[in-house]
């Protein structure tokens, strides 16, 4: 069997041209399978990406008892157990992904007393389950966490009015999934309306659930007693692919027009590029397939761009979404001028950010939240080995895109976690990647 390619070499310095379609989301697929435990019948997602995280997802749930069959490349049938073997769930797998958690919303509706192994992903420094637990508290459910398992137990479910702990995407899914089987009206407040989110909502609409409120902050879900019956649903497009293709154009001075960007998720992210000088065109607005989703095509031109003179940062949605500022560091390499980002969302991403010094930035590490980055300077080829974080893993490949020479980028996987077939459809619009077998 052939071994698993791991490694990518990368000849900087081409131009990229032509046009590339944004592929549809990680973070909505994840939502989409954890809400799909709900329905005691079959449910077909279609536009589902073919990478690691969604097998991850997958090696849990046949873990567990539930069906899975791909009936095309990008769509998968998932048909529930008459009973989960919850104790037999794969603790290896559930490791590895932060989405893990979102499977205590609907379990618990399905048995009352059962373990969950500690969520994995992307090792950025402390993530609480602490909006998860005083969300489903609030809901009747109790939390014991222990060295290798929350223990999860409850007498009786009861609807509630929550305020979220913290606006935190996942724990908003959890919750509306956990509220769509109690009878009654849930209320959520201080929540997310992130992409993610509305994605989860426009699911659990489909199955019968009416939520008022979705794409503002206050959420008012009218649970329902079952899921019963056959469901078919489209996955949206992902606003952090469609950033590493604007910032891939950007760091290679290209022309490129990427399509169906979810423009509602990339709004500020282009103001912020248009005021440091940015050039480029924008569709009309269509929409996606799941009927909701407001889609657009953006044409990126070559540019001379301006540092801000405040800094760039993340905020829950509507600000720029936290996936998306990691691919503005590259681009602040090349701006003239000095441009502080701050990542007060994660203790040790912005640490990561300073590995593109290795292929010539002046990026300086403040603190383990803040970087300051001079521009403009030539970016040169290099070997880097990924960081274990998706997006920060990204960026030193879009970095690498733009930097005269060879590169290597080592042990690729934090990129498959997210990405698929990246380097078949970068070199489409005219990057040079080869894949290289691990050693």
């Amino acid at each position: 069997m052939k071994k698993e390619t791991d490694d990518f070499q990368i000849i900087g310095g081409k131009k990229l041209s032509g046009m590339i379609q944004t592929n549809t989301s990680k973070n909505g697929a994840l939502g989409l399978f954890c809400a799909s435990l709900l329905n005691k019948q079959s449910t077909t997602l279609h536009d589902i990406p073919r990478i690691e995280e969604i097998s991850r997802i997958i090696e849990i749930f046949e873990s567990i008892g539930v069906k899975i069959e791909w009936i095309k490349h990008n769509s998968v049938k998932i048909t529930p157990p008459k009973k989960f073997s919850l104790k037999k769930i794969d603790k290896n797998s559930s490791s590895r992904i932060r989405s893990v958690l979102m499977m205590i919303g609907a379990l618990i509706h399905f048995e009352k007393e059962f373990e969950m192994p500690h969520a994995g992903g992307c090792k950025m420094g402390q993530r609480t389950i602490a909006a998860h637990r005083y969300g489903l508290e609030s809901l009747g459910v109790k939390i014991v966490t222990k060295n290798s398992v929350h223990e999860i137990k409850y007498q009786k479910l009861k609807p509630a009015d929550i305020v979220l702990y913290e606006a935190s995407d996942t724990a908003t899914e959890n919750l509306l999934i956990a509220s769509a089987l109690i009878p009654g009206i849930t209320t959520l407040r201080f929540t997310p309306p992130n992409y993610q989110v509305q994605e989860v909502c426009f699911f659990l609409e489909k199955c019968g659930v009416k939520i008022e409120g979705i794409g503002t902050s206050t959420l008012i879900i009218h649970g329902v007693k079952e899921i019963n019956r056959p469901i078919e649903y489209y996955n949206s497009e992902d606003p952090t692919e469609s950033m590493m293709f604007i910032s891939a154009a950007i760091i290679t001075d290209s022309i490129l027009s990427i399509t169906r960007c979810p423009i509602d998720f990339l709004s500020l992210e282009l103001l912020k590029l248009e005021k440091m000088g940015l050039k480029y065109k924008q569709s009309k607005t269509y929409p996606a397939k799941n009927g909701y989703t407001r889609l657009c095509d953006i044409t990126i031109y070559p540019s001379k761009l301006i540092a801000l003179n405040d800094k760039i940062h993340p905020s829950a949605y509507p600000g720029i979404n936290s996936d998306n500022l990691p691919f503005f560091v590259p681009i602040v390499t090349q701006a003239v001028g000095s441009t502080l980002i701050h990542d007060w969302m994660w203790e040790n991403r912005a640490i990561y950010f300073t590995e593109l010094n290795r292929l010539g930035a002046n990026i300086v590490l403040a603190d383990q939240h803040r970087v300051i980055i001079q521009g403009p300077t030539e970016l040169k080829g290099n070997e880097v080995v990924c960081p274990p974080a998706l997006r920060p893993a990204m960026i030193v490949l879009v970095a690498m895109l733009g930097a005269k020479g060879t590169s290597i980028l080592r042990n690729v996987y934090s990129i498959n976690r997210g990405y698929e077939n990246i380097a078949k459809r970068l070199n489409a619009i005219g990057a040079d990647i080869t894949m290289l077998n691990g050693s």
